[in-house]
């Protein structure tokens, strides 16, 4: 695992953007894989300044998300595919057919789960962008999760369920379900780029990147894989 530390949370996105938009102009047909929440916020920003200035194509790109909260239309402002759209999507040329995430409405869990391996296995992903939660998760694999899993239900920690919170009105309203890509999938990636800030974020980083590979830290996984690249900030990686 390469560890880049950046001064702050601007710092992490700059660079992150660097070898996302690298992927991209090497390969305009390339896949990404990519992550909801705060953290890779400000990447998308880069991506869309990007796109307007300098005129980055994203008309042949496909993209596979992550994971999608269970019970949540596409439409509700709080659901993953809203967020795609608003923060990245919408300012980019891509075809909205060649954005994939998991269906949070899907009556029969069984059936999209391997709707969603199908699709996996059909775009096998130039690059894959995560966040690491402060339990030490990545998508929603939570902490006992099997790393030879695919995409799965889980039901959410508790801990998740309380980081997620600030999004909505009330922790009533936070999901407990969701839909997730696999560990076993996250690590077929050709390329893993992993964001982490903040210091409520530096005991999963050291443990991520320095402690027992195990599945009660998911994200000590990413040791093993021959090509990825962890970028925090001072914060995050007080405690490397």
């Amino acid at each position: 695992m390469k560890i880049v530390v950046a001064k702050d949370y601007e710092g992490v996105s700059a660079h992150a953007a660097g070898i996302m938009l690298e992927v991209v102009r090497k390969n305009p047909y390339a896949v990404l894989g990519l992550a909801t929440g705060t953290t890779p916020l400000g990447l998308y920003a880069y991506m869309i300044a990007d796109h307007e200035k300098k005129g980055t194509s994203y008309a042949h790109i496909r993209t596979v998300n992550l994971d999608e909260y269970k019970g949540l239309p596409a439409a509700h402002e709080q659901s993953y595919a809203y967020f795609m759209r608003k923060n990245l999507f919408d300012g980019l040329d891509i075809d909205p057919e060649n954005t994939n995430i998991e269906n949070g409405m899907a009556a029969d869990e069984a059936a999209e789960c391997a709707r969603y391996d199908a699709i996996l296995e059909m775009l096998p992903r130039d690059i894959q962008l995560l966040g690491l939660g402060s339990n030490g998760h990545i998508a929603f694999n939570e902490p006992g999760t099997p790393f030879g899993i695919g995409t799965h239900v889980v039901t959410l920690a508790e801990s998740t369920v309380r980081d997620n919170a600030r999004l909505f009105e009330s922790i009533d309203e936070v999901p407990r379900k969701a839909f997730t890509m696999g560990i076993r999938q996250i690590m077929q990636a050709k390329k893993i780029l992993i964001l982490a800030s903040g210091a409520n974020k530096a005991d999963a980083v050291y443990k991520m990147a320095r402690g027992e590979v195990t599945p009660d830290v998911p994200a000590s996984v990413l040791q093993l894989h021959p090509d990825c690249i962890l970028i925090a900030d001072r914060a995050a990686a007080a405690k490397l």
